[in-house]
């Protein structure tokens, strides 16, 4: 496999893109060594790629997984870049027909990488296609309809295929066993957000002290995604205050004009734990009622504000739905009540 130009075709007119995710492209790092935390995962995909140049073959078909903003799609780009080969991006929900999928498959170069965000929502149909393409390097295709039809298999140059998927579980268990590598991206710990958000800093031009950066890094979810964004933010804050260096005074300030705590928590966070606390008692509260008290999908609560929220020991799951924890009430600042049903003291 020779060393070709890096380029990346989308599925997407890059015209339409909106002017954060082109600051986020920018933002992501290019090489193994930029890409800051995960240093297991890091050292795994290391070996991977060293051995696939010295045999001069497509790396191993990749699954990442984890929670939303942790690097999965940087990291599918880094694997393109340190093999100097072509990168194809598509995402799962937008591949609806098998013929969709061959289309971009037929137009592969050798060793080039193809990309699918969100892998776990491809169409059963979808999936059929691409078990051939990955084991076998073939494509079958077929030709006309009712009784005339015939199949045709096409070969294809061996590629690798990157698969991203936020829900693990919902990953095909036929699909998942033709990867040759699943990698677990973890949540980051405050000092690996802190390194995230200097070199973010540098590359736009932001002058930024250690404390300003910790303040950002200890609100920003654990996620890098959320810690360049309210660097952004924060940005954006001094900027139009007429302040030349983010502190932490400057970074808290900012924080909180954008609607971020101290726990990192916003508006949203704040409405799921008010509403189980005041609105139901503490809860146990269903997620559909929940999600109607607060004018939230219930998938936009369990995938997007849940976890952190769980993680943080402020919310807990149980069998009759979500119960504010103590350290809720604390945070709320206002008084722990136990619910009691007034039925159950009658004699």
């Amino acid at each position: 496999m020779t060393r070709k130009e890096f380029s990346i075709k989308s599925e997407f007119d890059p015209n339409q893109l909106e002017v954060e995710d082109i600051v986020d492209t920018t933002l992501r790092p290019r090489t193994l060594e930029d890409f800051i935390g995960q240093t297991q995962l890091k050292e795994h995909m290391n070996i991977l790629l060293t051995a696939a140049r010295q045999r001069s073959q497509a790396v191993d078909h990749l699954l990442f997984a984890g929670p939303p903003g942790l690097g999965k799609t940087s990291l599918a780009s880094i694997v393109a870049v340190e093999l100097g080969v072509g990168f194809r991006i598509a995402s799962g929900p937008a591949l609806a027909r098998g013929g969709d999928l061959a289309a971009i498959l037929n137009e592969l170069n050798e060793g080039d990488i193809f990309f699918i965000d969100e892998i776990h929502r491809l169409p059963k149909a979808v999936e059929e296609v691409l078990y051939p393409a990955m084991e076998d390097y073939k494509l079958d295709i077929v030709i006309g309809k009712g009784p005339t039809a015939r199949a045709i298999r096409l070969d294809l140059p061996p590629f690798t295929l990157i698969g991203a998927t936020t829900r693990a579980g919902l990953v095909a268990a036929p699909l998942r066993d033709r990867f040759g590598f699943i990698g677990r991206l973890e949540y980051y710990d405050s000092l690996e957000l802190k390194a995230i958000i200097q070199r973010a800093a540098k590359i736009l031009a932001v002058q930024i002290d250690e404390h300003g950066s910790q303040e950002i890094a200890q609100r920003s979810r654990a996620t890098p995604r959320i810690a360049n964004r309210l660097l952004r933010r924060v940005r954006d804050f001094a900027e139009v205050k007429g302040y030349k260096t983010i502190n932490q005074q400057v970074a808290s300030e900012g924080l909180k004009v954008f609607g971020v705590d101290e726990a990192g928590l916003d508006k949203v966070d704040i409405d799921i734990l008010e509403a189980i606390c005041v609105r139901f008692s503490g809860g146990p509260v269903g997620i559909s009622t929940l999600a109607t008290s607060i004018g939230e999908e219930p998938e936009t609560i369990e995938e997007v504000y849940e976890p952190y929220l769980l993680r943080l020991g402020m919310l807990s799951r149980t069998s009759r739905g979500r119960v504010a924890t103590p350290r809720a009430w604390q945070h709320l600042g206002i008084e722990h009540v136990e619910y009691t049903n007034p039925k159950l003291l009658e004699p």
